[in-house]
């Protein structure tokens, strides 16, 4: 439920908001207040949301890290960033992600954090910031076959695990049962891959 500017405590003024556009600093959820409306793609409606991140091992497709965090237009690099600086060891690693972090920002940040960017290059009516350096290695290409298994995650994560809709409210709970609903999968990956796990 929506309040819009100048509404009582729990009820809604009889406002007209059909035409207008609903923006995080004129509207804010009344039973979930840290939720941001966040619109996904061109042409698609803004919804209240928090935006879960995943990081993914290519071998066996096992996730090794999450965020939530605050919807918001940049929030996927941040938190893809702030994973890959928490991977242990000192060895390169390559990373790879679709078309939405090939920004010239994030493909430094990662090279400067050891890591070998397999970004998707978007060069549609732009200069992509992925250059023959990174896409002329056999692995690149086996990298964009592989990071397609992330939307194996997201897609059990919606329909078993129950995150297509919120069911708890506030950053905090969210967390936690994001995390939970992960540690699920990679559990019934792990049976499913034969890993030892009863």
């Amino acid at each position: 439920m929506l309040k819009g500017p100048g509404n009582r405590k729990g009820r809604n003024d009889s406002v007209d908001f059909h035409g207008k556009t609903l923006k995080n600093d004129t509207h804010a959820s009344t039973t979930d207040p840290e939720s941001r409306l966040f619109r996904k793609g061109k042409g698609k409606e803004s919804k209240l949301c928090y935006m879960g991140h995943v990081l993914m091992e290519n071998r066996n497709g096992l996730v090794v890290d999450t965020r939530l965090r605050l919807a918001a237009g940049t929030a996927e690099r941040e938190a893809a960033a702030e994973m890959v600086q928490n991977i242990p060891g000192t060895r390169r690693v390559t990373i790879g992600a679709d078309k939405g972090y090939d920004t010239g920002g994030f493909v430094a940040t990662l090279r400067s954090l050891q890591a070998t960017p397999h970004v998707a290059r978007n060069d549609t009516n732009r200069k992509s910031a992925i250059d023959g350096r990174t896409t002329r290695h056999p692995g690149y290409e086996a990298s964009g076959r592989i990071r397609k298994r992330i939307e194996e995650t997201f897609g059990w994560l919606k329909t078993i695990g129950t995150l297509r809709k919120a069911r708890y409210r506030g950053r905090e709970k969210l967390s936690w049962y994001f995390t939970l609903a992960v540690s699920a999968y990679n559990l019934v990956r792990m049976r499913n891959l034969g890993l030892g796990v009863a």
